[in-house]
């Protein structure tokens, strides 16, 4: 029995380094070939012998009889990414084990975000448009008019992988976190820092409302124009979640209602907007193209991640990013 990678060959390398590749060729008895969705045929020798897939975006999606078919001996799959929603419960329903990175990938996010907040607050993205086109004066008062970094509260909307990671990083500065997560208890909300609040007490009270909510149908449109008319003024709104999650005429209407309100867009719906849409216009809608989760060396991490898992494994320990079939309905 041994080990193999499954999916795009270019894809397996942005995401296991060299490095971790060696290892786990060394450890698992990974093969050096990388399969792919064609290379999936009956009577495979190297296939039925297959004990554990290691992959990432991209793996291919198969029904219980085509993994009875392929991989009669396989125990686990050390997906080294995040969602596993797409693929999982064919495998889960089998007894195969899955493990991902979506940890791993909470990192680069809750980063992002937190650097969003802190310039956010400091009213870095109406400023210094306004600076850059020569409004000194303009610029000036409208940076003035933020309170920056000090004794303001924050407002998480999910507190899942991502937003336990930014309550942690928002720890070392002095602000107050209100969490909402139907969820989170409070003995837990106060662990992470934070405290636990309705959306209506967040949109209404906090200098910056960060999304992080799971994209499931009952999170769909939650964000509407009643959550946004309601907040401060010169708030900020950020979604690195999904743009699925807003109601978009909602978001526009009020952006071009209140220019002093900001929105940090990680994520539309349809991605990327589509030509002509208002928020490729109006100066407080600051769009980025999903870019908050992992890039660059970034995802290396996840590789990394899924040799420490696949250690734990072959250890008899338990794994500390499994994912079960109950807990599939909540997942993105």
């Amino acid at each position: 029995m041994s080990g193999i990678f499954l999916g795009d060959p270019h894809t397996i390398r942005r995401v296991y380094s060299q490095e971790v590749i060696t290892k786990l060729q060394e450890e698992a008895g990974v093969l050096p070939d990388i399969i792919q969705a064609k290379d999936l045929v009956c009577e495979n020798p190297t296939l039925a012998k297959t004990a554990y897939i290691f992959s990432t975006w991209g793996l291919p999606s198969l029904s219980s009889e085509d993994i009875q078919r392929y991989f009669p001996r396989l125990c686990a799959i050390f997906y080294a990414a995040g969602s596993v929603k797409r693929f999982a419960e064919p495998f889960l329903n089998r007894g195969i084990r899955i493990s991902s990175a979506y940890a791993a990938n909470a990192i680069p996010v809750a980063e992002y975000t937190v650097s969003q907040i802190l310039l956010a607050s400091k009213g870095f993205f109406l400023s210094s448009a306004r600076y850059s086109q020569g409004e000194i004066d303009i610029a000036r008062r409208t940076q003035a008019a933020y309170p920056g970094n000090y004794g303001i509260r924050i407002g998480l909307i999910g507190a899942g992988m991502v937003g336990r990671a930014v309550c942690r990083l928002l720890r070392s500065y002095s602000v107050e976190i209100l969490v909402y997560d139907p969820h989170l208890s409070h003995e837990d909300a106060l662990s992470l820092g934070a405290k636990k609040a309705t959306l209506e007490e967040i949109f209404s009270t906090c200098t910056v409302v960060s999304n992080h909510v799971p994209n499931i149908p009952s999170t769909q449109r939650m964000f509407h124009y009643g959550l946004f008319s309601s907040m401060r003024k010169n708030a900020t709104f950020i979604n690195t979640g999904r743009g699925a999650q807003v109601v978009e005429d909602d978001l526009c209407r009020i952006l071009s209602e209140r220019p002093d309100l900001v929105a940090l867009l990680d994520v539309t719906d349809p991605e990327p907007p589509r030509i002509g849409n208002p928020l490729f216009t109006l100066p407080n809608a600051i769009l980025t193209p999903h870019i908050a989760g992992s890039s660059g060396n970034e995802p290396f991490r996840m590789g990394e991640y899924m040799l420490k898992e696949y250690r734990r494994f072959a250890a008899g320990k338990p794994l500390q990013y499994e994912i079960t079939a109950d807990m599939l309905p909540d997942l993105a």
